[in-house]
Parts: C-alpha cells; sequence; structure tokens
C-alpha cells in the first residue's frame, strides 16, 4: 500500500495524460501506441521505487534521475503535441492532409528524446 502511495504522484498524471490524449485522437487508431511513453515511465518509476525500498533515492540517484530525465521531454512533447493538435496551434494542421498522422510516428520521437534525457538524468545522478 504504501509503494502504491509513493508511486500516484507518477500514475495519477499520467492516467489523466492518457484519458486526454484518447479524448484529443477521438478514440483513433493510434491511442495505445501513443500510452507506451507513458507506460514506460511508470514502469521507470516503479523500478525506481523497488531499487530503492520505497524511497526515491534509497538506492542512490541515478535511476530517479534517470526517470525524471525521461518524463520531462518524453511527457512534455507529447503533451505539448496533443495540446498543439486540439487547439490546432497557429493552423499548423488545418493545412495537413491527413494531420492525424503525427501521433503514428510519435510515440517513436518522444522515446528517443525520453532515452535522451533518461542518459543525462543517469550521468548527473552518477556525479551525486
Amino acid at each position: 500500500m504504501r509503494f502504491a502511495i509513493k508511486l500516484a504522484p507518477v500514475v495519477l498524471p499520467v492516467l489523466a495524460a492518457g484519458l486526454w490524449f484518447n479524448d484529443v485522437q477521438d478514440g483513433g487508431p493510434f491511442v495505445v501506441r501513443n500510452l507506451l511513453p507513458l507506460a514506460v515511465l511508470v514502469a521507470l518509476a516503479a523500478l525506481s521505487l523497488r531499487r530503492g525500498g520505497g524511497r526515491w533515492g534509497g538506492a542512490g540517484w541515478r535511476l530517479p534521475l534517470g526517470t525524471l530525465g525521461f518524463a520531462i521531454p518524453a511527457l512534455g512533447l507529447s503533451v505539448y503535441l496533443h495540446h498543439a493538435y486540439a487547439v490546432n496551434l497557429d493552423g499548423m494542421f488545418s493545412a495537413a492532409p491527413d494531420p492525424q498522422q503525427l501521433f503514428r510516428y510519435l510515440p517513436a520521437y518522444t522515446l528517443v528524446a525520453g532515452a535522451i534525457g533518461f542518459a543525462i538524468g543517469w550521468i548527473v545522478g552518477r556525479n551525486i
């Protein structure tokens, strides 16, 4: 139970983002694919807590900072592009022949950006 409470600050925003992604995409064919970076974020956070014995920094700061480094670009980029699509930011999608195709490749971009952020966080955590 204590583990779930510690993980809740990660799971609740990820759950809200996932529901919002489904709403923005109108349940389109790429919703599940776009939930993959969110699932990786929750898995990294759970691994950080598990290795730390229920504390974020219990096993050192490499994994928690790597998880944070993953979350910022992966979740941030995905939320930003979903927002841009939802409000048609500066007409970004009005002229596109099939604007939903953004969501086809978005998970790959966010996972790569997250991996780079994870590596940076891991290196910073190693030096603390």
